[in-house]
């Protein structure tokens, strides 16, 4: 044994506080935000059945759970509006009195100080479920731009702290920007959906949002779950149109695009812990098969290793408990 040479890198792992001082990525609920469901009605607060603990909320219902959320030190959410009426342009999106545009105005009157970060798509308020204008079953990109920049300034004027852009249509970032900056709005920053991939991850998601397309799919405008040097791609242009935050989605397949995109850009990255990573999690959980904490904190943790500055996840309630408790 006295001729044998090798690394000794269990000395660094000996106990938890030296284990502790050579951690090279850490987790805080101040990484957190939580997506939120609006809708219209009263006294509505209904769980999503493919999303145990995720909740349709009436704004009537609404404050008990941003004064939780708010008493937990998350420091944003996002709301997803989902309205009662559809046609065929997504009207209510950009409706000075949408249910998203109310649900922003209530947060921010009942906790100024939480950084309200406002959806801007129209698959929720189209009657289709597209992200954008139809004509013999396409969807019409540039004719699109116009109803998304509107729907960013009306939740800039109610006071959305934050654009989150996330149609996938092709100069949205630029459409969205020089609307916002005609409109006086030139200091909401915008966070894009950038490198958004046509996922399976996301059927919870559909059924929480009542946003399923009700022909072909999104693929012609979401991107190729395939394709790596497209995500650079991608983020490229919405960077050099002004985006002020990259999205990418999803989160726990893609952990390799978020090391890419970090590795590339300099903006802060956001990972989308999206709806069906959760689902997965919290349906093994309540079988019994999985440590749920644990499972959560090492899953969101690997997010932040692989480069987000920020996670965007249904767990977050949960993710802020259990790290105070550590």
């Amino acid at each position: 044994m006295n001729e044998l040479n090798f690394n000794r890198h269990r000395r660094l792992r000996g106990s938890a506080n030296l284990r502790s001082m050579v951690r090279e990525t850490s987790l805080h609920k101040e990484d957190f935000i939580y997506p939120l469901f609006v809708v219209e009605g009263e006294n509505i607060k209904e769980e999503i059945s493919s999303m145990p603990g995720v909740f349709h909320f009436s704004l009537d219902r609404l404050g008990e759970e941003l004064d939780e959320v708010v008493a937990l030190g998350i420091p944003s959410v996002i709301f997803f509006g989902v309205p009662n009426e559809k046609d065929a342009i997504g009207t209510q999106a950009y409706h000075d009195h949408g249910i998203t545009q109310e649900a922003i105005r209530f947060a921010k009157a009942r906790h100024p100080e939480l950084v309200v970060i406002a959806d801007t798509c129209l698959c929720q308020y189209t009657d289709h479920g597209h992200c954008g204008v139809i004509e013999n079953g396409v969807i019409l990109n540039d004719e699109s731009l116009d109803l998304l920049a509107r729907t960013a300034v009306s939740q800039a004027k109610a006071g959305a702290d934050i654009i989150a852009p996330s149609n996938m249509m092709d100069g949205f970032v630029a459409a969205i920007r020089f609307g916002l900056d005609q409109a006086g709005f030139e200091n909401v920053p915008i966070m894009s959906y950038g490198v958004k991939y046509a996922s399976a991850y996301y059927g919870p998601f559909r059924e929480a949002a009542h946003s399923t397309p009700q022909f072909g799919d999104r693929k012609t405008y979401q991107m190729d779950p395939a394709n790596r040097l497209e995500a650079l791609r991608e983020a490229a242009s919405d960077i050099e149109e002004g985006a002020d935050f990259m999205i990418v989605k999803p989160a726990l397949s893609y952990l390799d695009i978020i090391r890419e995109v970090r590795d590339n850009y300099d903006l802060p990255i956001v990972a989308y812990n999206v709806s069906g990573e959760y689902a997965m999690v919290k349906a093994a959980a309540i079988n019994g098969w999985v440590d749920e904490k644990k499972m959560v904190l090492e899953t969101l943790l690997s997010m932040k290793r692989a480069g987000a500055d920020i996670v965007m996840t249904y767990h977050a309630k949960d993710a802020a408990r259990w790290l105070e408790e550590k």
